[in-house]
């Protein structure tokens, strides 16, 4: 085992999920913006909103294209750079991503020719519903990719088989069902529609204080206010959802974000600030509301939050545990036909996982001592620092957009939307919020995980495949070249379809009017 080699196989997937997952919400819900939008087109008749959806399907297309080809670098490295991990869980963690591949992808790789170059070969409504089958691909797609990960996070309907000496499904239906992947993947959506709203509302915001195509404009921000607002307040209720799901499955991340070094006496108190100090596992200045992170995490006023200290503790008996298997595995090796060895490796099967922890310390997990045992418990609490900030500032934002769409519905219905210039280059500025607060999500949650890349299962010190330092530097340095000249053809793109606005007939190239009692009249 190479830690350097680890760390940097972790650097660049997680610089290349980063920067893959910059497109991907975007896609999700600039997709169903644009069946919206086009839904409006068909029931009214009217020009301008053919013209709306055409303008935002140009910056789909842009974004859709980046973020295909970005996608298909993150899998390739599960090969390259994780291939203990691959064929370890590869018969589970690969169906999600072929049948992904199979059914999302080619489905609106299909669609997505027919809706750019379909305009008048297509009737309205028979265009419209291409749309729509573009948008079910790109979020089924993302259902998929979530499955995978989901099991990640919690790895159902799975079972390690000592003949074979890999994981195997058991149960395909309970990989499917996940709870861990059903609220990541709502939750994730959710985020994206709130990408793609904030997007609408901030272009739209910039066309307005320039006095450029308001009539676009206008009809776009209305749009955005609304679905950004049901889109905001679904992340909200939503990611509670998700975190409720932690109480029951990924206890030591919870107890991490919320920096809980100890088990309160039902209802915990959550933390609003404080600095979590790892050498003193304590919370220094720490600010508290009582009773609503038990209210949140457990819905109850009498059931605990369990503390990481206390987790540490059943680690270690799970490791106890592990290195029985560990041991009874180890005979079996020899000779697969010992009854009493898969006996007790039948009894201590589950924990299996928890042994490998002690490679990173020791070569044969079944010499460890006592000492090396209670001190490697302590490897399965993730850095709590990370995990309370990340979560916090992604939280933050999560209502801070709560606050702006609110306000944005609040102006639109009042027909004050078009003069309210604050609140305009408020919108403008704010388009980048929500995109940090995805990716300190994605941060939160992979990094909660830690030790495991495959929780409880697979440590991500033994995941990774044969390279070297030299090997790695070389692919990250051209993965950041390629991608950063990626990124300025796409920002240049984007920026020079909004420079040249939704105009499609010469004749609407003209500044429209931005006296206030005209725009109330046409608001």
């Amino acid at each position: 085992m190479d830690i350097g080699v680890v760390d940097l196989s972790r650097l660049q997937f997680a610089l290349t999920a980063l920067y893959h997952f910059l497109f991907v919400p975007l896609t999700l819900g600039m997709s169903f913006m644009l069946v919206i939008m086009e839904a409006i087109y068909v029931m009214t008749g009217r020009a301008i909103w053919r013209e709306i959806t055409r303008f935002w399907g140009k910056i789909f297309g842009i974004n859709f294209v980046l973020g295909v080809a970005t996608g298909l670098t993150m899998e390739f490295e599960f090969g390259t750079n994780w291939s203990y991990f691959s064929h370890y869980v590869g018969d589970i963690f690969g169906a999600p991503l072929a049948i992904e591949g199979l059914m999302a992808f080619f489905l609106e790789a299909t669609f997505v020719g027919l809706m750019f170059f379909g305009w008048d070969r297509l009737s309205r409504l028979g265009h419209l519903a291409v749309t729509f089958m573009v948008a079910v691909g790109t979020n089924i797609s993302a259902l998929w990719i979530l499955i995978a990960n989901g099991w990640m996070q919690n790895p159902v309907g799975s079972a390690f088989n000592p003949d074979t000496m890999r994981m195997e499904v058991t149960d395909f239906g309970a990989v499917l069902f996940n709870p861990v992947a059903q609220a990541k993947f709502v939750h994730t959506v959710s985020a994206g529609y709130v990408v793609a709203s904030l997007v609408v509302l901030g272009v739209s915001s910039f066309y307005l204080l320039r006095g450029k195509w308001t009539a676009v404009a206008r009809r776009s921000f209305v749009v955005a206010a609304a679905f950004g607002l049901a889109s905001s307040l679904s992340v909200v209720v939503l990611g509670d959802e998700s975190g409720y799901t932690l109480t029951d499955n990924q206890k030591m991340k919870l107890a991490a974000i919320e920096a809980e070094w100890h088990t309160e006496a039902a209802p915990a108190g959550i933390t609003l600030f404080g600095l979590p100090d790892t050498s003193t596992r304590t919370t220094r200045y720490a600010v508290k509301v009582p009773w609503v992170l038990g209210l949140i995490a457990t819905r109850s006023v009498d059931k605990e939050v369990t503390g990481m200290s206390e987790l540490v503790l059943k680690a270690q008996e799970r490791i106890e545990s592990g290195v029985i298997a560990y041991r009874a595995l180890d005979v079996l090796k020899r000779n697969p036909t010992d009854r009493t060895a898969r006996t007790v490796f039948e009894a201590h099967r589950n924990n299996l996982g928890y042994a490998l922890l002690l490679k990173a310390h020791i070569a044969d997990p079944g010499k460890a001592s006592p000492a090396l045992i209670a001190s490697t418990a302590w490897d399965v609490v993730p850095s709590v620092p990370v995990m309370f900030w990340t979560f916090r500032i992604m939280a933050g934002i999560g209502f801070l957009m709560i606050a702006l769409f609110a306000t944005a519905f609040l102006l639109a219905s009042l027909r004050l939307h078009m003069t309210a210039r604050w609140f305009q280059r408020f919108a403008l500025w704010a388009i980048p919020l929500p995109w940090i607060a995805i990716e300190l999500g994605w941060v939160t949650a992979e990094l909660g995980r830690q030790p495991w890349a495959i929780d409880g299962v697979l440590p991500t010190f033994l995941a990774n495949s044969t390279l070297t330092p030299a090997m790695l530097w070389t692919t990250i340095i051209g993965f950041t070249a390629l991608y950063g000249t990626l990124a300025v053809i796409e920002v240049r793109l984007i920026l020079a379809t909004i420079a040249h606005g939704p105009v499609e007939d010469p004749l609407e190239t003209a500044p429209q009017p931005t006296d206030t009692p005209a725009l109330a009249r046409a608001a």
